[in-house]
């Protein structure tokens, strides 16, 4: 799916690409998302500290969002998301969100998340639900 204010998102990510995150977009309203623990993730000598795997979730919620309304020339914000954590991630595992927008009002998505673990036979680590405001791209500075 290419669009500019997508691309423009990968090229102002400055957060995403600090964490080492990467995504692909599957369908418009669905997106992977992507994230190998490393040592700089950890907060035991195992385990992913639980805010990676918030802002992987954050990343994925919000380009799932994106991708939706990007052709209306629009981006989205963050207004809410639940998180539950069921699993840790550990050092070297290999992260996949699944992130889908289930409802697409006027301004405001609903979009579910599922982080899995992949090498660790599709491990779920953590579920999330998050609502986002749709708002016009100039606002963000696009």
């Amino acid at each position: 799916m290419a669009n500019t204010l997508i691309e423009k998102y990968i090229e102002n990510n400055f957060f995403g690409k600090l964490v080492g995150m990467d995504f692909e977009i599957v369908n418009e309203g669905e997106v992977n998302y992507f994230l190998t623990i490393q040592q700089k993730h950890l907060a035991t000598p195992h385990a992913a500290h639980g805010g990676v795997i918030s802002a992987l979730i954050d990343g994925a919620l919000g380009v799932a969002g994106l991708s939706k309304v990007c052709n209306e020339n629009k981006v989205v914000s963050t207004v809410e998301y639940k998180l539950n954590f069921l699993s840790p991630a550990l050092l070297n595992d290999q992260l996949t969100a699944k992130a889908k927008v289930e409802h697409c009002g006027k301004r405001l998505l609903i979009i579910t998340c599922d982080v899995i673990c992949t090498n660790r036979e599709n491990k779920l680590i953590a579920k999330a639900m998050g609502t986002f405001n749709a708002y016009d791209a100039t606002k963000a500075g696009y």
